[in-house]
């Protein structure tokens, strides 16, 4: 992967973790029991949003772990608010430990790829010498 592409590819995690990060916070608001219409429709958004992010990336590079089907399956298991206001205590605590796994995960490939940038970066001032 060309340098401009590790670039683009970098960005497109990091947005993709913001985007996890929205995630848990809905998971927040399911739990408080506050939330409206509008909460609803950006907690959809947000999900649609995972789930593009995610096959544009698996497209663009292997990734071992997280696995899509775990993805897939936590953002399924989070149908709605109103669904996830109404679950046990449990099963909240089972969805944000999955939401966790995941959330780590893709820090782990966004270091890797860093260090690929780095990398090229280096090797793009020692070729100056």
């Amino acid at each position: 992967m060309n340098a401009k592409g590790l670039n683009q590819l970098v960005s497109q995690i990091e947005t993709h973790v913001e985007c996890w990060k929205q995630f848990n916070h809905f998971i927040e608001i399911a739990r408080s029991k506050k939330f409206g219409p509008a909460d609803e429709n950006q907690f959809l958004e947000i999900k649609s949003i995972l789930i593009q992010d995610l096959e544009m990336i698996f497209a663009s590079i292997e990734v071992q772990s997280p696995g899509k089907e775990d993805i897939i399956g936590l953002v399924g298991r989070a149908p709605s608010l109103r669904y996830l206001s109404e679950v046990g205590e449990g099963e909240l605590r089972g969805i944000e430990n999955a939401w966790h796994k995941i959330y780590i995960g893709w820090h782990s490939i966004l270091g890797q790829l860093k260090v690929k940038q780095r990398e090229g970066e280096t090797s793009f001032f020692s070729r100056k010498k």
